[in-house]
């Protein structure tokens, strides 16, 4: 294998003897000669620890390496329930549908080697739920319930929590949950499902099971942290392993070639020799690209290789999946997708094309290999990153350190809102019910109390959903919906990615990689949820560009970095995509840059931000360095070290540099999560800043380019190309950050001004009232059919109209030849209040050549109504809900009279509906809500700000408020 490499450093991972311990003795009598039949006579020391642990009734999280038997663990003591005849159910539950349906057959051979006189089929017994199932299967399943479900998250929070009441049998009797590859659900997702598990846990309560939680997970940093946050309970850890391992090679490469040719080398001559291999990419455009370079390598095994990620048609991967397994396939190139504990077999050489980001992921996808027992290698190809070139440099680093914390954040706004709204849904909130008497969730109830998301009973104890299913608006990866990639010539599906991804890899003219095949994009339709492509092989490939704009919405915590000022709160942050650069494949020179008229992306999350002192910008430029191309340089590096102490990839974190900010009135340096409400990254790493700066220091000093590179203080994905960088600068202006001890003590530190003034107090209830006020309606002489449609509502007609005035307290109707009146009368107020006014009345009016009726403050409770909810109600439906009053006719019935000329009741019909709208109006003012029945049939509190309307309107208060007694 002709590869040169700059650096190749090798450490034997020795052998590793099994620690055993005894098998628990309430498991059933089947189970245990189930394991003497297979040899078994003990399990492993963390297997036996867990499985009893389990049967004292704990949630229980097993954080021990991959293939060290965890499927045992769970799956047990489940099955020696279930053929004790114990009237339960379990759930697992697996972040991939392919994992799902390989631990299914390993479920269901191990069942039916149980040897037991009561055994159940076992098609019976357990089965997969997911999105692959034909709805036959689904519905024949939810008849027919299992004891055992396995299904996915997606499949939990939309199929089966929003249905409960149709798996009622199944919730009743639900004991176990299973939570496989726990450690996947971190950041959005992990924010997501620890709500999603709230949710579960609510509905078994409802039909009185207490659920038991079981979850495995790969070597996280902060295990018992973790599982705690993302089931809202206490867990038992367990991290040391008793398993065996053998001897296993990695050797850390630094290669003088492109990392991904490097690695395409290796994989041909892994694949020449006949030894099993995976090759782990990170990113899906590398995938296709090694897919492509060395399939023509191969010769007659060009058919032995292929590539795998997400963006494959379901058929497409479970295909790649049963090849590898069976050995039709000996290479195969993937992203993370192929990290998890899909059984694809025995595999002899992992190569990862760049480090994984953790020492988590990297131990996990080095697991794949010498499962067997046998022999195998690790091969850790370095790319020009600085987090890469960190363990190139430092390999040792890489052996001691521990794995990283993984973070989520269950209070993130935005998600626990969107949850709420499913909880409600789901089960009715109750006022005193366990779920409120956090505080952080009471007041993110009374928020969509008050946006009217979810609504209030009448006695203020119930509170419900105004969507039936709000689960179908939450994608909880947090990728928002997904777009269909397009053959423009054939129209078939070649592919799906994410909207949070197509901008940037789907704009118009962008190149894009698919199965080794490569695409121009031709149109982006973010509305219709599509993308056309067509095929073409361009001598050039295309990179994103950007720009962002960030604004503090609150500080929320500030201290000392040797000496700087370090913040950390709520940002705002704009992105917008605003063009591409052409770059020649061969040359890796900019052919062009093209620009893009794309929507911006707006969104809140929780970030840091490092404020340079004045004094070190004033040393930097007298020094003649690029102070911007400094900061700039500085974010990179921070930026790219982050997964050094948490959970992430460089993706997840967003930055920019501002040579000065309008709010911290210096230059600051912002890093934040790069996902709506933050998820925990920044905060992680806020408490460490001191660390972070110590490592940028270390990465950059260590790097022998001169003028910066990927290695140190370039980033692949730079909104600006890189430009400016100033190396120097960055290495001299993180020195004076650290060796700075001038600057005051923390608790001398002056905090910034309010960046958001308080509201100014405002009147409500009755107090806002003008000195002059008026309520109308109007009756017209002909329907909308007779006029020629809606659209032609001036030519309607007034049969009459009634007005209240506040000042007069009395009733005046005017009929048709008195329209100029009535728009002087209107014109004499300081507030005209009506229902569906706006719209409709004024239109009416307005047919008569009369406009400057518009000119007068108006406030149309239809409106207020339709604002609120999305949706219209009736006059009729307010009235019997909030005033148990209905109204006397309605306006067909109008038509009718007017045709016979029966003017009195007219007015009569007309004066009741003003009557109407003017208590509806006051009892807004003075409650702040109207009520009405929901679908359900239930009367529910719809908050209406009818104060702030009205005191925005400009009218002056009154001086004589009416009493309610008075005004009614």
């Amino acid at each position: 294998c002709l590869v040169l490499f700059r650096n190749e450093k090798t450490k034997k991972l020795s052998e590793k003897k099994a620690i055993y311990d005894d098998i628990p003795g309430f498991l059933a009598e089947p189970v245990r000669t189930y394991l003497n039949n297979q040899g078994i006579k003990r399990l492993y020391s963390h297997q036996s620890l867990a499985i009893n642990q389990i049967g004292s009734g704990k949630h229980v999280l097993v954080a021990t390496p991959t293939a060290s038997g965890k499927t045992f663990i769970y799956n047990l003591p489940i099955l020696s329930d279930i053929i004790q005849q114990k009237d339960i159910s379990a759930l697992y539950l697996f972040p991939l549908k392919a994992l799902a349906r390989d631990q299914f057959a390993t479920l269901v051979d191990l069942y039916d080697e149980l040897n037991c006189s009561h055994k159940i089929d076992s098609g019976k017994f357990a089965a997969i739920f997911d999105g692959d199932s034909t709805p036959y299967q689904r519905q024949k399943i939810k008849k027919h319930q299992p004891n055992i479900i396995l299904t996915n998250p997606e499949m939990l929070h939309l199929s089966m929590l929003p249905y409960h009441h149709g798996w009622a049998e199944f919730f009743k009797k639900l004991k176990y949950v299973v939570i496989d590859e726990v450690h996947t659900y971190r950041g959005v997702l992990g924010s997501h499902m620890a709500w999603v598990f709230r949710r579960l846990r609510r509905i078994a309560a409802y039909y009185g099971a207490k659920t038991q939680f079981i979850m495995l997970s790969a070597t996280v940093g902060n295990p018992k942290q973790f599982g705690e946050l993302l089931i809202n309970d206490q867990v038992e850890v367990i991290t040391k392993s008793g398993a065996p391992s053998h001897e296993k090679n990695f050797t850390f490469l630094n290669p003088w070639d492109s990392p991904a040719y490097s690695g395409c080398q290796l994989l041909e001559a892994s694949v020449k020799r006949n030894l099993r291999t995976i090759v782990y990419t990170q990113s899906r455009k590398m995938t296709e690209l090694i897919n492509l370079w060395v399939t023509p390598r191969l010769g007659d095994l060009e058919n032995k290789v292929s590539s795998y990620r997400a963006g494959f048609l379901p058929e497409e991967r479970r295909e790649i999946e049963e090849k590898l397994f069976s050995g039709k396939l000996l290479g195969v190139i993937s992203t993370s997708a192929l990290e998890l504990g899909i059984d694809i077999g025995d595999l002899d050489i992992c190569i990862l094309v760049g480090y994984p980001g953790s020492v988590m992921a990297t131990m996990q996808r080095s697991g794949r290999v010498g499962r067997s027992m046998n022999p195998s290698a690790v091969i850790l190809i370095g790319q020009e990153d600085a987090l890469d070139q960190h363990f190139m440099r430092n390999p040792q680093d890489f052996f001691s350190r521990l794995p990283e914390s993984a973070v989520l954040n269950p209070e993130n706004q935005k998600i626990m809102e969107a949850h709420l709204h499913c909880c409600a849904a789901e089960l009715t909130i109750k006022e005193k019910e366990e779920l409120l008497t956090n505080r952080r969730v009471k007041a993110a109830v009374e928020n969509l109390l008050n946006e009217s998301i979810l609504l209030m009973d009448d006695d203020g104890k119930s509170i419900y959903a105004t969507r039936k299913y709000p689960q179908r608006l939450i994608s909880l990866r947090g990728g928002g919906f997904q777009l269909s990639i397009i053959n423009c010539e054939s129209g078939e599906v070649v592919g799906e990615i994410d909207s949070a991804r197509a901008t940037k890899e789907c704009h118009e003219g962008a190149v894009y990689l698919h199965r080794g095949v490569t695409w121009l994009i031709e149109k982006l339709d973010m509305e219709g949820r599509e993308i056309i492509a067509r095929k073409k092989t361009p001598h050039f490939y295309t990179r994103s560009l950007n720009n962002k704009d960030t604004r503090i919405i609150k500080e929320n915590d500030r201290k000392l970095c040797f000496g700087n000022a370090v913040s950390w709160g709520c940002l705002r942050v704009v992105e917008q995509v605003t063009g591409y650069q052409k770059i020649n494949k061969k040359t890796q020179k900019i052919i062009s840059v093209n620009p893009l008229d794309l929507e911006k992306n707006e969104f809140e999350t929780e970030g840091l931000w490092l404020n340079i002192p004045k004094f070190i910008e004033d040393k930097l430029i007298k020094e003649k360095m690029h102070f911007m191309g400094a900061i700039h340089a500085l974010e990179h590096a921070m930026i790219s070290l982050f997964p050094l102490f948490v959970l992430c990839d460089r993706n997840d974190i967003g930055g920019i540099s501002c040579p000065f900010h309008e709010q911290t009135d210096t230059s600051s340096i912002f890093i934040y999560d790069g996902y709506s409400g933050g998820v925990g990254l920044s905060s992680s790493v806020y408490e460490q800043i001191d660390n972070l700066l110590i490592e940028v220091e270390k990465v950059v000093a260590s790097c022998e380019c001169e003028t910066g590179c990927p290695s140190c203080v370039h980033s692949p994905k730079c909104g600006s190309g890189n430009r400016p960088i100033d190396k120097a600068g960055c290495l001299y202006l993180v020195r004076e950050l650290i060796e700075n001890k001038g600057a005051e003590k923390t608790d001398n530190l002056t905090k910034e001004k309010p960046l958001i003034k308080p509201p100014e107090k405002v009147l409500k209830g009755l107090d806002v009232l003008p000195s002059r006020y008026a309520v109308f309606d109007l009756e017209t002489k002909f329907s909308a059919e007779e006029v020629g449609g809606w659209h032609q509502i001036e030519k309607m007609g007034m049969s009459l109209s009634v007005v209240y005035d506040s000042m007069l307290d009395e009733y005046r109707t005017y009929l048709e030849d008195e329209v100029e009146e009535l728009v002087e009368h209107l014109c004499s107020c300081e507030l005209v209040v009506g229902f569906n006014n706006i719209r409709f009345d004024n239109r009416v009016l307005c047919g008569y050549g009369f406009q400057k009726h518009l000119k007068v403050p108006a406030l149309d409770l239809l409106a207020e109504v339709k604002k609120r909810l999305g949706y219209r109600l009736s006059l009729d439906r307010l009235a019997e809900a909030t005033l148990n009053s209905k109204k006397s006719a309605d306006g067909l019935q109008a038509l009718e009279w007017f045709k016979e000329g029966r003017i009195d009741l007219i007015q009569k019909y007309c004066q009741k509906d003003v009557e109407i709208t003017h208590k509806l109006f006051l009892y807004g003012l003075e409650n702040e809500y109207l009520l009405f029945f929901n679908k359900a049939q239930k009367k529910v509190r719809l908050p209406l700000e009818l104060s702030s309307r009205v005191a925005a309107s400009g009218a002056c208060p009154r001086k004589d408020i009416l009493s309610q007694t008075e005004a009614f």
